[in-house]
Protein backbone atom coordinates (compact mmCIF):
# COMPACT_ATOMS: atom_id res chain seq x y z
CA UNK A 1 0.00 0.00 0.00
CA UNK A 2 1.32 3.44 -0.91
CA UNK A 3 1.14 6.16 1.75
CA UNK A 4 2.27 9.78 2.15
CA UNK A 5 4.23 10.32 5.36
CA UNK A 6 3.01 13.26 7.46
CA UNK A 7 6.10 13.17 9.69
CA UNK A 8 9.54 11.59 9.75
CA UNK A 9 9.38 7.87 10.50
CA UNK A 10 12.73 6.22 11.33
CA UNK A 11 13.78 3.57 8.79
CA UNK A 12 10.89 4.57 6.51
CA UNK A 13 11.24 8.14 5.27
CA UNK A 14 10.84 11.90 5.71
CA UNK A 15 7.71 14.02 5.75
CA UNK A 16 6.15 14.15 2.30
CA UNK A 17 7.75 10.94 1.04
CA UNK A 18 5.48 8.51 -0.74
CA UNK A 19 6.46 5.04 0.40
CA UNK A 20 5.24 1.50 -0.08
CA UNK A 21 4.38 -0.28 3.18
CA UNK A 22 2.53 -3.43 4.14
CA UNK A 23 -1.23 -2.87 4.26
CA UNK A 24 -1.54 -3.94 7.91
CA UNK A 25 1.18 -1.50 9.01
CA UNK A 26 -0.61 1.34 7.21
CA UNK A 27 -4.13 0.45 8.39
CA UNK A 28 -3.28 -0.44 11.97
CA UNK A 29 -0.52 2.04 12.82
CA UNK A 30 0.41 4.80 10.37
CA UNK A 31 -3.05 6.04 9.36
CA UNK A 32 -4.79 5.80 12.79
CA UNK A 33 -1.84 7.54 14.51
CA UNK A 34 -2.00 10.40 11.99
CA UNK A 35 1.48 9.65 10.69
CA UNK A 36 0.44 8.95 7.08
CA UNK A 37 -2.34 9.22 4.50
CA UNK A 38 -3.28 6.83 1.73
CA UNK A 39 -1.47 8.01 -1.41
CA UNK A 40 -4.44 8.79 -3.66
CA UNK A 41 -4.35 11.63 -6.19
CA UNK A 42 -6.70 13.74 -4.04
CA UNK A 43 -4.64 13.09 -0.89
CA UNK A 44 -1.40 14.03 -2.68
CA UNK A 45 -2.91 17.33 -3.87
CA UNK A 46 -4.36 18.07 -0.42
CA UNK A 47 -1.00 17.29 1.18
CA UNK A 48 0.84 19.67 -1.15
CA UNK A 49 -1.61 22.46 -0.19
CA UNK A 50 -1.06 21.77 3.55
CA UNK A 51 2.68 21.05 3.30
CA UNK A 52 3.85 24.44 4.63
CA UNK A 53 1.49 24.20 7.62
CA UNK A 54 2.65 20.67 8.42
CA UNK A 55 6.32 21.61 8.11
CA UNK A 56 5.83 24.66 10.37
CA UNK A 57 3.99 22.56 12.98
CA UNK A 58 6.68 19.87 12.81
CA UNK A 59 9.44 22.48 13.25
CA UNK A 60 7.61 23.96 16.25
CA UNK A 61 7.19 20.53 17.88
CA UNK A 62 10.86 19.75 17.21
CA UNK A 63 11.98 23.00 18.87
CA UNK A 64 9.80 22.25 21.91
CA UNK A 65 11.30 18.76 22.09
CA UNK A 66 14.84 20.19 21.87
CA UNK A 67 14.11 22.58 24.74
CA UNK A 68 12.73 19.72 26.82
CA UNK A 69 15.75 17.58 25.91
CA UNK A 70 18.08 20.32 27.13
CA UNK A 71 16.19 20.42 30.45
CA UNK A 72 16.29 16.66 31.04
CA UNK A 73 19.68 15.73 29.59
CA UNK A 74 21.70 13.99 32.26
CA UNK A 75 18.77 13.54 34.67
CA UNK A 76 18.32 10.32 36.54
CA UNK A 77 15.53 8.48 38.33
CA UNK A 78 15.69 5.75 40.92
CA UNK A 79 13.42 2.72 40.83
CA UNK A 80 13.28 0.55 43.94
CA UNK A 81 12.66 -3.18 43.29
CA UNK A 82 13.18 -6.44 45.11
CA UNK A 83 16.08 -8.52 43.85
CA UNK A 84 18.06 -11.65 44.63
CA UNK A 85 21.50 -11.63 46.24
CA UNK A 86 23.05 -12.00 42.77
CA UNK A 87 21.37 -8.76 41.60
CA UNK A 88 18.68 -10.32 39.41
CA UNK A 89 15.31 -8.59 39.76
CA UNK A 90 12.18 -10.45 40.79
CA UNK A 91 10.35 -9.23 37.71
CA UNK A 92 11.64 -6.45 35.48
CA UNK A 93 11.58 -2.72 34.85
CA UNK A 94 9.85 -1.76 31.60
CA UNK A 95 9.11 1.46 29.71
CA UNK A 96 5.91 2.06 31.67
CA UNK A 97 7.82 1.87 34.98
CA UNK A 98 10.44 4.34 33.73
CA UNK A 99 7.78 6.78 32.48
CA UNK A 100 6.00 6.53 35.87
CA UNK A 101 9.27 7.24 37.71
CA UNK A 102 9.82 10.37 35.62
CA UNK A 103 6.19 11.41 36.24
CA UNK A 104 6.85 11.22 40.00
CA UNK A 105 9.89 13.41 39.35
CA UNK A 106 7.68 16.02 37.60
CA UNK A 107 8.25 15.10 33.95
CA UNK A 108 5.30 13.63 32.06
CA UNK A 109 6.42 11.13 29.45
CA UNK A 110 4.50 8.66 27.38
CA UNK A 111 5.77 5.09 27.70
CA UNK A 112 6.24 5.01 23.91
CA UNK A 113 8.89 7.73 24.27
CA UNK A 114 11.07 5.39 26.35
CA UNK A 115 13.19 3.30 23.98
CA UNK A 116 14.06 -0.07 25.50
CA UNK A 117 15.09 -3.04 23.38
CA UNK A 118 14.27 -5.30 26.32
CA UNK A 119 13.17 -4.79 29.95
CA UNK A 120 15.81 -4.14 32.60
CA UNK A 121 16.27 -7.31 34.65
CA UNK A 122 19.20 -6.49 36.93
CA UNK A 123 20.17 -4.01 39.60
CA UNK A 124 22.46 -1.17 38.62
CA UNK A 125 22.71 2.07 36.70
CA UNK A 126 21.34 1.82 33.15
CA UNK A 127 21.46 4.33 30.27
CA UNK A 128 18.07 4.72 28.59
CA UNK A 129 17.18 6.72 25.48
CA UNK A 130 14.06 8.90 25.39
CA UNK A 131 12.66 9.84 21.99
CA UNK A 132 10.87 13.17 22.50
CA UNK A 133 10.33 13.75 18.76
CA UNK A 134 11.18 11.62 15.72
CA UNK A 135 14.33 13.74 15.32
CA UNK A 136 15.16 14.44 19.01
CA UNK A 137 16.55 11.83 21.40
CA UNK A 138 18.14 12.27 24.82
CA UNK A 139 19.89 9.84 27.16
CA UNK A 140 18.96 9.58 30.84
CA UNK A 141 20.07 7.37 33.70
CA UNK A 142 17.81 4.82 35.40
CA UNK A 143 19.10 3.51 38.70
CA UNK A 144 17.50 0.22 39.77
CA UNK A 145 18.22 -0.64 43.40
CA UNK A 146 16.84 -2.50 46.43
CA UNK A 147 16.82 0.59 48.70
CA UNK A 148 17.44 4.34 48.49
CA UNK A 149 20.79 3.91 50.26
CA UNK A 150 21.91 1.30 47.74
CA UNK A 151 20.73 3.56 44.90
CA UNK A 152 22.90 6.41 46.18
CA UNK A 153 25.93 4.11 46.47
CA UNK A 154 25.39 2.77 42.92
CA UNK A 155 25.00 6.27 41.48
CA UNK A 156 28.19 7.50 43.19
CA UNK A 157 30.11 4.48 41.89
CA UNK A 158 28.80 5.02 38.35
CA UNK A 159 29.79 8.70 38.46
CA UNK A 160 33.31 7.77 39.58
CA UNK A 161 33.65 5.35 36.66
CA UNK A 162 32.50 7.99 34.14
CA UNK A 163 34.79 10.74 35.48
CA UNK A 164 38.09 11.18 33.57
CA UNK A 165 41.24 10.83 35.70
CA UNK A 166 42.60 14.04 37.26
CA UNK A 167 45.84 15.60 35.92
CA UNK A 168 47.99 14.12 38.71
CA UNK A 169 46.60 10.63 38.07
CA UNK A 170 47.36 10.96 34.33
CA UNK A 171 50.99 11.90 35.09
CA UNK A 172 51.37 8.83 37.31
CA UNK A 173 49.93 6.62 34.57
CA UNK A 174 52.38 7.94 31.97
CA UNK A 175 55.33 7.75 34.35
CA UNK A 176 55.62 11.52 34.67
CA UNK A 177 56.66 11.85 31.00
CA UNK A 178 55.05 14.71 29.15
CA UNK A 179 54.99 15.25 25.41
Amino acid sequence: MRVILLERIPKLGQMGDIVEVKPGFARNYLIPQGKALRATEEAIQAFEKRRKQLEARNLERKQEAEQLAARIAGRHVTIIRQASDSGALYGSVNARDIAAAFAEDGLNLDRRQVLLTQPLKSLGVHRVTLQLHPEVEVEVTVNVARSPEEAETQLNAAQLLERPPAAEERDEETGGAQA
